[in-house]
């Protein structure tokens, strides 16, 4: 979504109020939970759905 917005993690990172650092661990998929409001804030800038940024990947068994 980024790169479909034209906007740089920098941006975003203003946008939303959060670090830079915590914009790439998200971005990247390492995060381990997240606020609603922070995915608020980040579909608001982003102009987008949840499910435009998430995606579910089971865990292996």
């Amino acid at each position: 979504m980024l790169a479909k917005r034209k906007m740089s993690v920098t941006e975003l990172s203003e946008r939303v109020g959060i670090t830079m650092a915590n914009i790439s661990i998200l971005k990247n998929g390492k995060a381990k939970a997240f606020r609603f409001e922070t995915m608020d804030k980040i579909c608001k800038a982003l102009d987008c759905q949840p499910g435009d940024i998430l995606e579910y990947i089971p865990d292996e068994e």
